[in-house]
């Protein structure tokens, strides 16, 4: 009679990094953006989406390493650092400026 064996679930390690990453996100919400975090080494990445996936735009990742993570004024420099990559994001974002000159030569612009 042949036994089956059964795969223990494993769970991945605790990051308390990431908690504390993840219960800050849940105090923001955006109506264009999602964020989410993963754990990155030591780290935390956070990701911006777009939400209409039909808009044809990146996903946009920044890094929280453990000095900032381990911060007593974490909350206050997470909403800094979010808050510039929020701003770097949506510069990303533009399609054309006035610093493309080849564009506006061909447009007439």
């Amino acid at each position: 009679m042949q036994c089956c064996r059964t795969i223990p679930f494993v769970s991945s390690p605790p990051h308390p990094r990431l908690d504390r990453v993840l219960n800050q996100l849940k105090l923001y919400e955006h109506p264009l953006l999602n964020f989410s975090a993963r754990a990155k080494g030591e780290g935390v990445e956070i990701i911006i989406e777009f939400k209409d996936k039909s808009v044809p735009v990146h996903t946009y990742y920044f890094d929280l390493h453990p000095r900032d993570l381990d911060d007593p004024q974490f909350e206050w420099s997470f909403q800094r650092q979010l808050f510039d990559a929020l701003h770097d994001y949506f510069m990303e974002m533009f399609i054309r400026t006035p610093q493309d000159r080849t564009d506006r030569q061909q447009r007439g612009l």
